[in-house]
């Protein structure tokens, strides 16, 4: 019996103890038997249980389910990237994952769109505000009159209403309304280039001048 368990528990007759159970429970040991003896020399029931026990002690307690016992083959990252049989080769064929240049740009948008939508937070429908335009030179006073979202571009968009001529449109823009003022006196402009606050409107001449 021994030697017929032994392909099936990968243990050695030798190094074999035998223990019997019947519902889990310990019935009696099989030991002091030749390794030969068939299994009907023992009175066995159907559906009974056989535990063997490795006595062996050399063997290595868990050597058969603890990963890290088992030694691994692992291919640098180097020779991995030459390979053309890779998971990391498929992608960058097909152009997945990381290689996605249009996952990424969509990716840094949404990011973008994020900021927008925090620094509208601050800026309300009426208020004076000064628009930057390209550096400190290049500022433009106007009033708030439109925020929200546009058909001509995705993301939050601030509709400016300037003090003077300075900007590209009535309000309007690809035949859609968003506000109204005097031609050339309209813009949008993202809202971190918005400050809101005490911006009185600029004096064209001061009284020196006239």
């Amino acid at each position: 019996m021994q030697i017929k368990l032994e392909p099936i528990t990968g243990i050695s007759p030798s190094f074999q103890q035998l223990q019997l159970f019947h519902d889990g429970t310990f019935v009696t040991s099989l030991e002091g038997h030749a390794p030969e003896t068939m299994l009907g020399a023992f009175p066995i029931e159907n559906y009974w249980t056989i535990h063997v026990i490795d006595t062996n002690p050399s063997r290595v307690k868990g050597q058969y389910n603890d990963l890290s016992l088992v030694e691994k083959f692992e291919l640098p990252d180097e020779e991995y990237e030459k390979r053309t049989d890779s998971v990391l080769a498929f992608k960058k064929r097909n152009n997945l994952g990381r290689f996605n240049d249009n996952a990424s740009d969509t990716s840094s948008v949404a990011s973008q769109n994020r900021g927008f939508e925090e620094a509208a937070k601050n800026i309300k429908i009426g208020d004076r505000c000064e628009v930057d335009v390209g550096g400190a030179s290049l500022k433009r006073r106007g009033t708030v009159r439109f925020i929200g979202l546009t058909e001509f571009q995705t993301g939050i968009w601030v509709g400016v209403q300037y003090d003077e001529p300075l900007g590209k449109n009535d309000g309007s823009m690809q035949g859609v309304r968003y506000f109204t003022c005097p031609p050339k006196y309209g813009s949008f402009v993202r809202p971190d280039k918005v400050q809101t606050g005490d911006f009185p409107e600029e004096e064209l001449f001061s009284d020196e001048d006239m």
